[in-house]
């Protein structure tokens, strides 16, 4: 009976441990397959990096992205024309409100005028003409700015409403060009990582357009108080936005929206009598 009872109570004390040792294997097989899946994921990153850097250092991306940053990066007055309204003019944010409403409808207006009228034109020419009219509209300010709205008898309200929605018709017409710009340099493989970088690039452009501005802001003396020198600022401004002109003949490799759905319908039409072809044979 002793013996018997040893045995019981051997088998009891050898379950827990049979248990045990399996717990434990399964635990190390747990890490183990954690281990390759971060190893795996490790390499498919830096695989990913390497791919970027390559698509990034050759010249059909990286000229039109310098570009790009040259002409996202201009210096703007923006932000001494905002407080110039606020502070100045003594506008409310219930006006801001309705700025934005107006400048968010009028972005769609020029998203139509470039699908309808500007889509088959070449990207280059179409930011070319964007920069040189958006100076003589830029140079509009000065008439708010100088108090010469309310001599032709426009209320500064309705001048800004309107100085601002014609900016955002512009302003949209030169976005959607920078979105072709970056699809087609994208190559087959890092589309999605490329596009990220490239609009990440382009809106760092234009926190340094913002930071030029400020510095130039600060040297001409203009504050949240003393406007003196506020229309040289944007006299300034408006024409350094001329700047990168010279530049773009960067953009001789990229093509229209036009170009770009025929490329993809083109290789849609390969990849489907590729296909086709496939499923013949079979």
């Amino acid at each position: 009976e002793e013996e018997g009872q040893g045995g019981v109570v051997n088998g009891k004390e050898a379950a827990p441990k049979k248990e045990t040792a399996t717990e434990k294997q399964k635990a190390e097989r747990m890490d183990l397959v954690e281990s390759e899946i971060i190893a795996t994921s490790l390499e498919g990153v830096v695989e990913k990096l390497k791919l970027l850097w390559s698509a990034l250092k050759a010249k059909p991306v990286l000229y039109p992205t310098l570009f790009l940053v040259a002409w996202r990066a201009t210096p703007s007055s923006d932000s001494a024309f905002f407080y110039f309204l606020s502070n100045q003019l003594n506008m409310q944010p219930e006006f801001f409100g309705r700025i934005r409403l107006v400048s968010a409808l009028c972005s769609l207006l020029g998203v139509w005028v470039y699908n309808k009228y500007l889509k088959s034109l070449p990207v280059k020419e179409v930011l070319r003409w964007v920069t040189i009219v958006g100076v003589p509209l830029g140079l509009v300010q000065l008439l708010l700015v100088t108090g010469k709205n309310r001599e032709l008898g426009i209320p500064d309200d309705w001048f800004a409403l309107g100085e601002d929605g014609l900016f955002s018709v512009l302003g949209q017409i030169g976005f959607l060009p920078t979105l072709v710009i970056a699809a087609q340099m994208c190559p087959p493989g890092i589309e999605g990582t490329l596009f990220a970088a490239l609009m990440s690039v382009s809106n760092l452009s234009g926190g340094i357009s913002s930071e030029l501005g400020a510095l130039m802001t600060s040297a001409l003396g203009v504050t949240e108080k003393d406007f003196t020198n506020l229309p040289l600022l944007i006299v300034l401004t408006n024409f350094l936005s001329l700047l990168p002109l010279p530049f773009i003949g960067l953009l001789d490799e990229i093509g229209s929206v036009d170009d770009q759905v025929a490329q993809i319908a083109m290789g849609q039409k390969g990849a489907d009598e590729k296909g086709n072809g496939g499923v013949e044979r079979e």
